[in-house]
């Protein structure tokens, strides 16, 4: 199918070309979660950072298709346990980053599968920020809060004040924070997924323009 290569001067790519793709794609991404290349988006937190490195996997999506996507998603996240591995903040992390992205990417790549459109294009990607902060929030109460504060001793009911107890999973103690997820959660990646919205649409506008790749229905 043609959305599963990517075209350059109107040759279709071949296997073993698409495979170095799918590596260099995955270098590129893994090369983006350097630590000097994140930065924070809210004041006084600097637990959360933004790293780019969604924005090689897009362009995987965009010229080889959904699946391909996911298999450089996958091999940067092992990349990233293997190379950036900061204990619990990685093993934990890690897991959480592949299922928001991997949601993101998706819902963008289904409206805009057929028609590569600035109308479509906006569609995906709002719905896509809403499933995903949605999804980090659900992640955060039920998996990552818990276990940070289990296995790293970080506790963020202790900064956030309005945690609620909700119930005790074996050793770990699952609260609600309205206040962590409102304030922090939930503005955090709502304007990373928006920043990841913008650099993605620069990025197809130039390549275009100058003809560099053929995006898919682009």
């Amino acid at each position: 199918m043609k959305n599963y290569f990517l075209i350059f001067g109107g040759f279709f790519m071949s296997k073993t070309r698409r495979m170095v793709l799918i590596a260099m794609l995955a270098a590129l991404s893994t090369i983006l979660l350097l630590p000097i290349l994140q930065f924070p988006l809210l004041p006084g937190i600097d637990f959360m950072k933004v790293e780019l490195s969604i924005i090689p996997v897009l362009i995987g999506v965009f010229t080889l298709g959904l699946g391909d996507g996911f298999i450089i998603l996958f091999i940067r996240s092992v990349l990233w346990y293997l190379l950036f591995n900061q204990g619990p903040s990685t093993w934990i992390g890690v897991p959480m980053n592949f299922v928001a992205l991997g949601i993101f990417m998706a819902i963008v790549w289904f409206f805009t599968k057929k028609k590569f459109s600035i109308k479509n294009y906006t569609v995906g990607i709002v719905l896509a920020t809403i499933a995903s902060v949605l999804v980090m929030m659900v992640l955060n109460v039920f998996y990552a809060l818990p276990l940070y504060r289990l296995a790293a001793g970080f506790d963020v009911d202790k900064i956030f004040a309005g945690a609620t107890h909700l119930f005790n999973m074996d050793s770990l103690s699952v609260t609600l924070n309205p206040t962590y997820l409102l304030t922090v959660v939930l503005p955090f990646n709502a304007l990373q997924y928006i920043i990841f919205a913008l650099v993605f649409g620069l990025i197809v506008t130039v390549f275009k323009k100058n003809k560099v790749v053929k995006f898919y229905n682009a």
